[in-house]
C-alpha cells in the first residue's frame, strides 16, 4: 500500500443496528474500489471482515475488523463493527478511534433500538456521520418511509442527496440530487454505472428535494446564505463545498442509499465519503495528560509532533501470540524501534507493523499520525494504553466500556482441566475489555461475565476451539453468610483418653450479634489462668474454623462477637488441638440456642429506561423483591434507583432487553448484606441441605 498524508486519511466506523448490511456494505466498498478481486457474501461465509469462524458460523459480526482501501487518492480505514447489543464494547472502541461514522439502516426495518443506541454513541464522541440506507432491492423496501423515521427520531438535519430509482426487483440506480442525474448500474456487477437524464416521472419530486437540500446547503455557509436569499442559482461546486461544511460541523446529515450485496450505490457512497467526511487533520487536537501529574496535555494530528498512539484493540490467539490494533494520533510510528507505555511505565520493541484487512496483514515500514495499523507480541501493552516518546508524555484517557450484565458460573466437563479453563480465560481477558472473570472464594466457584448470553457462549465456543478445554455453564451460586439474632452461652469439652497421653479441652464461651457489616471479634475474659495463655490462641482459631460452615446451611457466619469466659485444663493432656476443637464444639451448640438466621447479598441496582416503561419494569422489581430507593428523570428517559437481593438479579438482563424492545439497560453494585425472609430461607437451606447429599 502506497504512503498517504494525514490530509489523505479517512477513519470511518460502519454502525448499526444488528442486520442492516454493514458488512455486506464494506465488502461492496473493498470491492468496488479495487481492494479485492471477488464479491464475497456473508451467507456465503468468505467476507473480508468477517473471517472468525464464530462470525461465519452465525452469520453476524462478533469484532470490529480493519479494511483499508483507496480511492482517488484517499486511503480509507474502514471500522466494519458489531450490530448485536452483546458486542456493543467493540462499537465504543472503534468510535474512540474513528473520526466519522456511517450509520447503515435497512430499508425494510427502518430505524430500530440499535440505530438509536449507535446514533448516541457517535454524539457522545462528536463524530460527523452520513446515513446510507442500505437494502434497497429486498421485498417490501421503503426508502420515503424509512427517510421519515429518520428525521423524526434524528431530526430535520438529516438530508437526502440521493433517493433510489426504483426499488424491490426493479431497483436499478439512483437520482443524484446534486448532479441531478440518474445514475444508473447496466451490468450485475455493480462496477459499470452510466449518469443520463432523471426519468420525467421522477422529476418532479427531485426537485422539491434539491431546493430543500440547497436550502440545508446554503444555511452551512453565509456567503451562500446571501447568495440563496438573493435567488442567485448555487454551481453545483458551492453546494458540495457547503455540504462538506455542514457535515464537518454536524449540521447537515446527508442520506445515500443502495445495496450492498448488490454492489449499487457505493461509488457515490465511497465519492462523498472522501470529499466531504473528515481527515484527521480536520479534527480537534486530541486531549490527554500529563503521566503522574494530571496536567492537560494536546496532541494535534501532524508526523511532525512528538509520538502519541492509543491502543484500542488486542486480539489474543494461542499460536500466533497477541496483535495490537492502534492509532497513531500523532508523530510517526517505525518498524523496529522502541517506544515507552505511560500505562504500564515500561518501554516496549516495536518489531513488524503492518495494515490490517480482514486477517489479512499488509506489511509497512511506518505507520504516519492519524493512521491506524497492528503490531504483535509486544510484552505488557494492552487496550487502552498509550504508548510514545519517553520524553514527550502523554497518556490518553481510558477508552470507556460498559458494565457485564450477565454472569455465570463455568465449570469444566472433565476433571483435572481447572488449570486449561483459567489459562484460556486469561487470554480471552487481555482481547475482550467487556469481559470479566472472577473466582469467588466463599462458593468456590469461577464466575464469567460479559454483556449477554450470546457474548458468553461465544467466549465457550472459542474456549473449547482454542484451547481445547469444554465447559458447562451454570447460574451462580449466591454467596448467603449467617449470623445471629440473640445471646447464648455454651460449654466445650474435649476429652479424649486411649492409652498413653490423652487429650483435654475445656472452654466456655458466650456468642452475641454484631452489627451487620462489623465481621468478627474475640475477646479473652480469662482470669485467674483457668485457660493457659499459650491455648487462648488455639481457641481463637477453633472458633474462626467452625465459622467458616454454619449450622443452618454451611454457609460463611459472620458479625459474631465470641467471648472466652471460662473452662479448664490438665497438666499432661491439654493440648492446643484439644482447645481448637472444645472451642468449635462449643461455638456450634451455642449457635443452635442463639436464634442463627441466613443473610443474602443485597445489590444497589440503577434501571435506565424510556418513559413508557416505568409501569412494567417497577412491577417486575417489585416482584424481585426489590425495594425502589427513587427515580431520577432525564430526556424521554428514567432512572429508577432500587435494592434488590443479588438472587432475583442473574437472568434481569435478559428480561430487561424482552420487556423494554432492547432499549432499557442497568448497572449493579454490591451494597450490603441482611436477612432473609423466614419462607425464602426455608427453601434455601433445604435445596443446599439436597445438594449436599446428592454429592
Amino acid at each position: 500500500m502506497k504512503g498517504f498524508s494525514t490530509e489523505q486519511i479517512r477513519n470511518v466506523a460502519l454502525i448499526s443496528h444488528g442486520g442492516a448490511g454493514k458488512t455486506s456494505l464494506a465488502e461492496a466498498m473493498l470491492y468496488t474500489s479495487g481492494a479485492i478481486n471477488r464479491l464475497g457474501r456473508v451467507d456465503a461465509g468468505n467476507t473480508t471482515t468477517d473471517f472468525d469462524p464464530d462470525e461465519i458460523k452465525r452469520q453476524v459480526t462478533i469484532s470490529t475488523s480493519l479494511a483499508p482501501l483507496e480511492w482517488k487518492g484517499v486511503k480509507v480505514n474502514l471500522l466494519d463493527t458489531p450490530g448485536f447489543f452483546d458486542f456493543i464494547g467493540e462499537v465504543q472502541g472503534a468510535l474512540r478511534v474513528a473520526d466519522s461514522a456511517i450509520l447503515v439502516v435497512c430499508a425494510v426495518s427502518g430505524v430500530e433500538v440499535g440505530t438509536e443506541k449507535v446514533w448516541s454513541y457517535a454524539d457522545n464522541h462528536n463524530l460527523p456521520r452520513l446515513v446510507f440506507i442500505n437494502k434497497i432491492d429486498r421485498e417490501n423496501a421503503n426508502f420515503d418511509a424509512v427517510l421519515e423515521q429518520l428525521r423524526k427520531f434524528f431530526g430535520i438535519k438529516v438530508f437526502p442527496l440521493q433517493f433510489p430509482l426504483g426499488q424491490e426487483n426493479s431497483f436499478k440506480g439512483v437520482i443524484d440530487l446534486v448532479k441531478m442525474k440518474a445514475l444508473v448500474y447496466t451490468d450485475g456487477t455493480g462496477l459499470s454505472m452510466q449518469e443520463g437524464e432523471i426519468p420525467a416521472e421522477l422529476q418532479e419530486k427531485a426537485q422539491n428535494l434539491r431546493e430543500k437540500l440547497v436550502e440545508a446547503a446554503a444555511e452551512a455557509d453565509d456567503e451562500l446564505m446571501e447568495k440563496y436569499l438573493e435567488e442567485e442559482s448555487l454551481s453545483e461546486e458551492e453546494i458540495r463545498k457547503a455540504l462538506r461544511k455542514g457535515i464537518l460541523e454536524g449540521k447537515i446529515v446527508p442520506v445515500l442509499c443502495g445495496s450492498g450485496t448488490m454492489n449499487y450505490g457505493i461509488q457515490p457512497l465511497l465519492d462523498l465519503l472522501t470529499s466531504a467526511l473528515p481527515s484527521p487533520a480536520d479534527r480537534p487536537p486530541v486531549i490527554g495528560s500529563l503521566p503522574n501529574k494530571g496536567d492537560e496535555a494536546a496532541r494535534k494530528a501532524d508526523k511532525d509532533e512528538p509520538l502519541s498512539v492509543l491502543v484500542f484493540k488486542t486480539l489474543a490467539d494461542p499460536y500466533v501470540g497477541r496483535v495490537n490494533y492502534f492509532r497513531v494520533y500523532s508523530g510517526t510510528l517505525k518498524a523496529d524501534s522502541q517506544v515507552f507505555n505511560f500505562n504500564k511505565e515500561k518501554a516496549e520493541r516495536i518489531g513488524s507493523l503492518f495494515f490490517m484487512r480482514g486477517k489479512t496483514q499488509i506489511q509497512t515500514d511506518q505507520v504516519i499520525a492519524g493512521d491506524i495499523g497492528a503490531v504483535a507480541k509486544l510484552a505488557v501493552t494492552a487496550t487502552g494504553d498509550t504508548l510514545g516518546d519517553k520524553n514527550n508524555p502523554i497518556v490518553f484517557p481510558p477508552i470507556e466500556f460498559p458494565d457485564p450484565v450477565i454472569s455465570f458460573a463455568v465449570e469444566p466437563k472433565s476433571k483435572g482441566d481447572e488449570e486449561k479453563v483459567s489459562a484460556g480465560l486469561a487470554r480471552f481477558l487481555e482481547e475482550d475489555p467487556t469481559f470479566r472473570v472472577e473466582r469467588n472464594t466463599e462458593t468456590k466457584q469461577i464466575i464469567i461475565s460479559g454483556m449477554g448470553d450470546t457474548h458468553l457462549d461465544v467466549i465457550v465456543e472459542r474456549l473449547a476451539k482454542k484451547f481445547g478445554v469444554e465447559v458447562n455453564l451454570k447460574t451462580p451460586k449466591v454467596p448467603y453468610k449467617e449470623t445471629i439474632r440473640g445471646s447464648a452461652r455454651k460449654e466445650g469439652k474435649y476429652k479424649k483418653q486411649s492409652g498413653g497421653r490423652g487429650q483435654y479441652g475445656h472452654v466456655f464461651l458466650e456468642i452475641s450479634p454484631l452489627p451487620r457489616g462489623e465481621g468478627f471479634v474475640f475477646e479473652d475474659k480469662i482470669v485467674g489462668g483457668v485457660v493457659p495463655r499459650q491455648y487462648i490462641p488455639a481457641v481463637e482459631k477453633g472458633v474462626v474454623e467452625a465459622m467458616e460452615e454454619g449450622n443452618l446451611a454451611k454457609f460463611q457466619v459472620v458479625d459474631l462477637k465470641v467471648s472466652l469466659y471460662d473452662g479448664s485444663y490438665h497438666t499432661v493432656d491439654s493440648s492446643e488441638m484439644a482447645f481448637k476443637i472444645a472451642a468449635s464444639m462449643a461455638l456450634r451448640g451455642a449457635m443452635d440456642q442463639a436464634d442463627p438466621v441466613l443473610l443474602e447479598p443485597i445489590m444497589n441496582v440503577e434501571v435506565t429506561i424510556p418513559d413508557n416503561f416505568m409501569g412494567d419494569i417497577m412491577g417486575d422489581l417489585n416482584s424481585r423483591r426489590g425495594r425502589i430507593q427513587g427515580m431520577v428523570p432525564g430526556q424521554g428517559l428514567q432512572v429508577i434507583k432500587a435494592q434488590v437481593p443479588l438472587a432475583e438479579m442473574f437472568d434481569y438482563a435478559i428480561d430487561l432487553r424482552s420487556m423494554t424492545q432492547g432499549r432499557g439497560f442497568f448497572s449493579m453494585k454490591f451494597s450490603h448484606y441482611e436477612e432473609v425472609p423466614f419462607q425464602e430461607a426455608e427453601k434455601i437451606i433445604a435445596a443446599t441441605k439436597a445438594e449436599k447429599e446428592g454429592n
